[in-house]
């Protein structure tokens, strides 16, 4: 079954439900990219004592407050947990990692807020500040229910602060209209870029994932910090592939694909599943590529801050998104993986569309690399900028 609005619960969303159906949860991640260093500053905003969280005893409070992302809970499963616990939950949004970050930062356990969802690379950060409790998973029976290729991540071996909330990909989408070649990999999405589809390809706004098609396509790690790597990048993406880029939009799927306004586009597996579904009829002549030899895993994650004043609510919460069904809902209502055991099996059992987007093979999961926040961060955003000054020229 397509993913579909459904009747909202109680809680308030600074980012808006009309906003956020034309800007999805990747389009708002993309095209933040800051320094480690900056982030670093800004989570130490305040040199001050951490207030302590309240202790767990087991007595779920009555009120949870969460810091999460626009619209990136189905309603039905926030008000059921209310209705079975007794719990008002209070969500406020964020745009960014960079702005839940700061915000965490300044407040230093003050910020009222139990439950954040951070992207996987950014847990070492709030790690290293304090910022984010480590968990007891003696608390969360439903843990369990995790595929093992979901847990244990490079950025939080052990789960020791995080656990998978839901994950994706990049890859790439193309017309077979106009590009009637077979396409599997990142050199293949070069070639065709330059030729094919020359002034008709997008590209995200995330200089990480951009950087990455370059240095997959040479077998080089897309995480490397190397200076001949960046150089040799820098060289190849300015001066040979941006001048036949169109645009870099990382919400150039769910438009472009509808309407025909790109022939070749980077873009995240989800995000290529909602523009199918926004189509009157599917699209034939459109094919997603897993391309090789690798490319993002990202991964969003449940943690509980530093200061929780309602932890056992905080707890309660997180282990009630890891029950089979509700994640069913989530995946239904988000259109990206949780990553919990049988979940691909209760999709197709119930016509959920284009599951082939969403779940991932093993080959394809073996082969993912998570993006990481290095010493290259800024190099990549200036590569991009460069990129994007000289596109289309």
């Amino acid at each position: 079954m397509a993913a579909r609005p459904h009747p909202r619960a109680e809680v308030r969303a600074l980012i808006p439900r009309a906003a956020s159906a034309q800007i999805t949860r990747r389009a708002l991640l993309s095209g933040f990219a800051v320094s480690a260093t900056a982030l670093t500053l800004a989570a130490c905003a305040r040199e001050t004592r951490i207030a302590a969280s309240a202790p767990v005893d087991g007595k779920l409070e009555s009120q949870l407050n969460v810091y999460s992302w626009g619209d990136y809970d189905d309603p039905r499963n926030i008000a059921a947990f209310q209705r079975k616990n007794g719990v008002t939950v209070q969500i406020d949004s964020y745009g960014s990692n960079e702005e839940m970050i700061s915000k965490l930062g300044a407040t230093r356990g003050t910020s009222g807020y139990d439950i954040i969802v951070p992207t996987g690379v950014y847990v070492p950060l709030l790690a290293k500040n304090k910022l984010v409790q480590k968990l007891d998973l003696s608390k969360l029976k439903n843990f369990a229910n995790l595929l093992p290729a979901y847990r244990d991540q490079s950025w939080d071996p052990g789960n020791v602060y995080t656990v998978c909330k839901d994950f994706g990909t990049t890859g790439y989408a193309y017309d077979t209209d106009v590009i009637d070649r077979e396409m599997t990999s990142w050199q293949d999405f070069l070639d065709v870029a330059e030729t094919t589809a020359s002034h008709n390809t997008a590209l995200l706004e995330d200089p990480w994932e951009v950087s990455c098609i370059w240095f997959a396509a040479n077998g080089i790690d897309p995480n490397t910090t190397k200076k001949a790597d960046l150089d040799a990048c820098e060289k190849y993406m300015v001066n040979t592939l941006a001048p036949h880029v169109k645009a870099f939009n990382s919400s150039a799927a769910q438009s472009g694909i509808p309407q025909q306004t790109f022939s070749l586009i980077q873009a995240f597996n989800g995000d290529v599943r909602q523009a199918y579904l926004a189509t009157d009829k599917p699209p034939k002549n459109w094919k997603f590529v897993f391309p090789t030899p690798t490319a993002n895993l990202w991964m969003d994650c449940w943690a509980i801050t530093t200061g929780a004043q309602h932890p056992d609510s905080a707890y309660a919460f997180i282990d009630s998104m890891l029950e089979p069904e509700v994640a069913y809902r989530e995946l239904d209502y988000i259109g990206y993986s949780t990553g919990l055991k049988g979940q691909e099996e209760l999709a197709r059992k119930r016509d959920y569309d284009f599951p082939e987007l969403v779940f991932l093979t093993e080959e394809v999961e073996k082969r993912l690399t998570p993006s990481l926040v290095t010493d290259a961060t800024e190099r990549l955003t200036s590569i991009m900028n460069r990129m994007m000054a000289k596109a289309g020229s």
